[in-house]
């Protein structure tokens, strides 16, 4: 492993009042050990899972491409100040990497394209081919194949958006053959029950105070969709609240 744990400095939060570091179940985890090659954080949304997956990689100083800056209506100040509350403890030092967030991908793309423009080589690094002249599902496998075969440490932020069911199996696969190879890391933020099933990977789930290790047949996303597909009709017979009609 490149990286071989992030601990979670409860004792320095700037504030308890707003998200993230009102959130208990980051507050109560002291830290998180990384022992496979693949590490899958599982939860439901507003758990933490992302907040804690952009911390490392500020942490770790690896760069999150952003898209164009919106006015909003109501901000939040500390919104991406987890990471000055964490530490990181390498096996032998900082690695380069990268973060994938499904949001910002596009712009990535714009960008490359730009550059390829008076540096076509730059595209050698990515198929041989732009992005975007490529389907988004298609675009992302390239990038996926071309990016994640040089070594460092790499973080995912729900990569299956986009992604056929084949192609997140496609993208499983990858995940397994290079995280095999033993110079790629990854981290990987996912609600998709097909990168759950990596073999070997160690998947902690943010439903649970603190955040715990469990098996695959253990998450609530295996469970969801094992009972829909054995019987979808009592689904569409339940109101939100879970009960018949």
């Amino acid at each position: 492993m490149h990286l071989k744990r992030v601990n979670i400095h409860s004792d320095c939060y700037p504030t308890h009042e707003f998200y993230p570091f009102n959130l208990d179940v980051l507050e109560r985890t002291g830290g998180l050990d990384f022992t496979s090659p693949v590490t899958l954080f599982v939860g439901e949304n507003g758990t933490g899972k992302s907040t804690l997956l952009e911390a490392l990689a500020h942490r770790a100083g690896i760069y999150i491409w952003q898209g164009r800056s919106r006015a909003r209506c109501d901000v939040n100040p500390y919104e991406n100040k987890f990471y000055r509350c964490i530490s990181l403890d390498w096996a032998d030092g900082r690695v380069p990497g990268s973060f994938f967030g499904a949001a910002v991908f596009r712009d990535f793309a714009r960008v490359l394209d730009e550059w390829a423009t008076t540096d076509p080589g730059q595209l050698d690094y990515f198929g041989g081919r732009s992005l975007l002249t490529q389907s988004h599902g298609q675009s992302l496998m390239s990038f996926f194949k071309a990016r994640y075969a040089v070594r460092g440490l790499y973080l995912l932020d729900e990569p299956e958006t986009a992604l056929s069911p084949r192609t997140q199996i496609d993208l499983l696969k990858v995940l397994a053959r290079m995280g095999a190879a033993g110079h790629a890391q990854f981290v990987i933020a996912t609600h998709s029950p097909i990168l759950l099933a990596c073999p070997g990977a160690t998947i902690y789930s943010f439903d649970h105070v603190p955040v715990s290790p469990v098996q695959y047949e253990q998450t609530q996303h295996y469970e969801t969709y094992r009972r829909f597909m054995a019987d979808r009709h009592q689904f569409l017979d339940r109101d939100g609240d879970g009960h018949s009609h």
